[in-house]
């Protein structure tokens, strides 16, 4: 199991559809979050792109220095950069950071904004061009090892002698992940891949996705990781959990809730509109599965659910998830420093063994915590010591340490 965190280029607040609680992102914020979840033993970040987005690329390279072991999730674009110029980046990339990029192949869903960088593409012509698109960066950098050329001439793109001096780091090339609901995303993903990325919808949803693409990979003799996409509220009770979901919506207005569904509507990404479909646009009928809470989808274009409740709770809820095959969890909250912070604290300790040992730090010994009237020792909390979440209401947990 993989845990993964966020970088706000898109802007972050204490509230949704407002500007009261909102914060600058600037760089020094944004390495305020990632030096604070490389020292929490995140895996890694997914940078978002697009036009409400500051340059993902450029944000990623930037806090090389800051961070030691954590992994940027960095789009590529088809059509708004060259396969060429996108495999050198993320070798250089790869090169300089020592192996710590990964690549987030983004086609793009809202025609809009993709006509502003130049692409004049329909869906079904974007898949096109991303399969040829992929084809060329992954035989380019997996042929740099060796000093080979390589030549294609496609229906959309074409390159000659295509060549890479500066071989990435991670062999044969850093891995590739990306998501898409519709056919053609599917079998793009099925034939050239390494990760298929889903957002948080209900459990069954995610089952069925899954199960389509392991079938869809293994006609092509090939096997797929997968991971999800999700918000994360998490308190210490549940109580406190929905309260601070429902906080973070108090300012949102209906007009504000109809001009962003208005939007998303117009967008032709089958995902969004499975997102948008959970919860119609109506405030009423947010929670679509247990803990499942579609609030955050109600303005926020891309991933809109999140995982709601105590630390016992939101790890059973993971472990779902996890049955289903998933492997890596990219999670979000707001405001993103805090919520990394709350959400390792809590959650980190009920993770499966295996994760749970990498995210301690290895030369450091106890006491922790604030020692007492400058003499005692705090006393241990029980919790890091749990190897099973407690039964909750409706669900049969499970024991994580064997997950």
């Amino acid at each position: 199991m993989k845990i993964f965190w966020f970088i706000p280029t898109h802007g972050d607040s204490r509230y949704l559809g407002t500007s009261k609680g909102a914060r600058q992102v600037d760089h020094a914020y944004m390495k305020q979050i990632a030096v604070a979840v490389d020292n929490l033993g995140y895996e890694g970040v997914l940078i978002p792109t697009g036009r409400s987005c500051e340059d993902p690329w450029i944000t990623a390279a930037s806090l090389i220095d800051a961070t030691r072991n954590l992994k940027f999730l960095v789009a590529l674009r088809p059509g708004v950069t060259s396969p060429s110029l996108a495999a050198r980046m993320a070798a250089t990339f790869d090169r300089l950071s020592n192996g710590r990029v990964l690549l987030n192949l983004v086609t793009g869903g809202d025609e809009e904004e993709l006509r502003g960088d130049g692409l004049y593409e329909d869906h079904a012509t974007r898949y096109q061009t991303a399969t040829e698109y992929t084809t060329i960066w992954r035989e380019i950098l997996s042929r740099s090892h060796n000093g080979e050329a390589f030549t294609f001439h496609g229906q959309h793109l074409s390159v000659d002698d295509a060549k890479l001096l500066y071989p990435p780091i991670q062999q044969p090339y850093p891995p590739l992940w990306f998501g898409g609901s519709s056919d053609a995303a599917q079998e793009l993903a099925a034939a050239q891949v390494d990760t298929y990325l889903t957002w948080g919808e209900p459990p069954a949803a995610v089952k069925e996705k899954i199960d389509n693409m392991k079938a869809k990979a293994a006609a092509k003799g090939r096997t797929l990781n997968y991971g999800i996409r999700l918000h994360v509220i998490v308190r210490e009770t549940n109580e406190e959990a929905w309260a601070a979901a429902n906080d973070l919506i108090q300012y949102l207005d209906e007009a504000t809730i109809a001009a962003a569904q208005k939007k998303f509507a117009q967008m032709d990404s089958i995902g969004q509109k499975r997102m948008a479909a959970l919860h119609g646009g109506n405030r009423d009928k947010l929670e679509v599965s247990p803990n499942l809470w579609a609030g955050i989808g109600l303005v926020r274009g891309g991933a809109g659910t999140a995982l709601v409740g105590d630390a016992e709770t939101v790890a059973a809820r993971i472990q779902e998830y996890a049955d289903l095959g998933i492997d890596t969890f990219i999670f979000s909250g707001y405001p993103h420093l805090e919520e990394s912070i709350r959400f390792a604290e809590l959650v980190f300790p009920l993770l499966p063994l295996e994760t749970r040992s990498k995210l301690v730090q290895p030369n450091l010994t106890g006491p922790f915590g604030e020692i007492i009237a400058n003499n005692y020792v705090p006393e241990q909390s029980k919790i890091s010591e749990q190897s099973k979440v407690p039964e909750q209401d409706n669900h049969k947990t499970k024991t994580l340490e064997n997950s």
